[in-house]
C-alpha cells in the first residue's frame, strides 16, 4: 500500500484529491503547507507527494528546495494553477519530478503517480521485472526462468533505460548522450549497433520487444 502526501492550502483541493487517491487505494495524508508537510514526513512513511505551489508559511518551491538540499529524493508532482513555462521551469529547477497545472484532470494524474512511483521503485531496489525477466543493476545481469546473462556495461544500460521506460521514445542522440556521455567521440552509430547485439541477444524472448520507430529513434515494448 503507497502513502501519498497532499499538500494544498485549499481545504476543498485537499478533500477531493483524498478521495480520488483512496478510491485507487491509496493511503493518504493532508498537510496545509510546506511547514505542516515536513512534520508529516518526520512522523510518518511516505511515498510520494502531490504538491501544491502557491501556499502560505513555506510554498511548494520552498518545500522542494528544502527536501533536494538534505538529499530527499522522494517523488514530488507539482500541482499548481501558475501555467507559464518560467513557473514549471523554476518547478523543475529547484527539483520536482512533474508538473501538473489546474484544473487537474483527475485521470492524467494517476496515471502520472504511478508512473513516478514505477520509477521511484526501479531506483530504490535498482532491478526491472518485465514478467519472468529481471533486470539487475548491481550485477548487469539479465535473467529469465533459470537462464542468466551477464551483458556488456553498455548493453545492459542501455536495455535497463529502455525498460525504464516502456513506450517512450528515445533518440538515438538522447541514448548516446546518457549512456556514452555527451563528450564521447563514438558516433551515434553506436547505438544502432548495440540495439541490433540486444535484438539477437533476447530475440526468443517474448516478455519484451525493442521497436525502430521510423526517423524518431527506439522504444520498448512490454508484451505481458
Amino acid at each position: 500500500m503507497f502513502h501519498i502526501l497532499v499538500v494544498d492550502d485549499d481545504k476543498n483541493t485537499r478533500m477531493l484529491l483524498r478521495a480520488v487517491l483512496e478510491a485507487e487505494n491509496y493511503t493518504v495524508f493532508t498537510a496545509g503547507n510546506g511547514e505542516e508537510a515536513l512534520s508529516v514526513l518526520d512522523s510518518s512513511h511516505i511515498d510520494l507527494v502531490v504538491l501544491d505551489v502557491m501556499m502560505p508559511k513555506m510554498d511548494g518551491y520552498a518545500f522542494t528546495r528544502t527536501l533536494r538540499e538534505n538529499d530527499n529524493n522522494l517523488p514530488i508532482l507539482m500541482v499548481s494553477a501558475k501555467q507559464l513555462p518560467a513557473d514549471k521551469k523554476k518547478g523543475f529547477l529547484v527539483g520536482t519530478d512533474d508538473y501538473m497545472t489546474k484544473p487537474i484532470d483527475e485521470e492524467e494524474m494517476l496515471l502520472r503517480i504511478k508512473a513516478l512511483l514505477r520509477r521511484a521503485r526501479i531506483a530504490s531496489e535498482r532491478r526491472i521485472e518485465v514478467g519472468d525477466v529481471v533486470l539487475d543493476y548491481d550485477s548487469l545481469t539479465v535473467s529469465r526462468r533459470g537462464e542468466q546473462q551477464e551483458l556488456p556495461q553498455k548493453e545492459f544500460l542501455l536495455l535497463y533505460k529502455l525498460l525504464s521506460y516502456p513506450g517512450k521514445i528515445f533518440t538515438r542522440i538522447q541514448l548516446m548522450d546518457e549512456i556514452w556521455g555527451a563528450d564521447s567521440e563514438t558516433g551515434w552509430e553506436t547505438v544502432t549497433v548495440h540495439i541490433g547485439r540486444l535484438r539477437k541477444r533476447f530475440e526468443g524472448w517474448p516478455e519484451f520487444e525493442i521497436v525502430s520507430v521510423r526517423g524518431l529513434g527506439y522504444k520498448a515494448v512490454k508484451k505481458v
